[in-house]
């Protein structure tokens, strides 16, 4: 059994900063690639970032410079810190985790889902 559990999300002025967490838990053998997605009302969800197991990253453009995402293995957790931010970042954000349980077979995990809110 794997969980991915959020944290982090928040109201917040446009320009502020917020910190998104997301801890696995569980029977896990290895964790591949991470994710952040985010899924405002209406649109469908987009990646926003993603971070192998050796930690290289990509961002979607309309976040580079003002995103990054990271991740510490020994934690078994990945981050997403959000800076200089804007009411069009508003979002439900959920990170997403490629898991291998046993050798030979890997499954992607979703969290719960964390709102942020940039507004004034």
């Amino acid at each position: 059994q794997v969980q991915l559990v959020e944290s982090g999300g928040g109201l917040v002025q446009p320009g502020g900063s917020l910190r998104l967490s997301c801890a696995a838990s569980g029977i896990i053998l290895s964790i591949n690639a991470m994710g952040w997605y985010r899924q405002a009302p209406g649109k469908e969800r987009e990646l926003v970032a993603t971070i192998t197991s050796s930690g290289s990253t990509n961002h979607v453009e309309s976040v580079k410079g003002r995103f990054t995402i990271s991740r510490d293995n020994a934690k078994r957790t990945v981050y997403l810190q959000m800076n200089s931010l804007k009411p069009e970042d508003t979002a439900v954000y959920y990170c997403n985790a490629n898991i291998r349980r046993v050798l030979g077979s890997s499954s992607n995990y979703w969290g719960q889902g964390t709102q942020v809110t940039v507004s004034s």
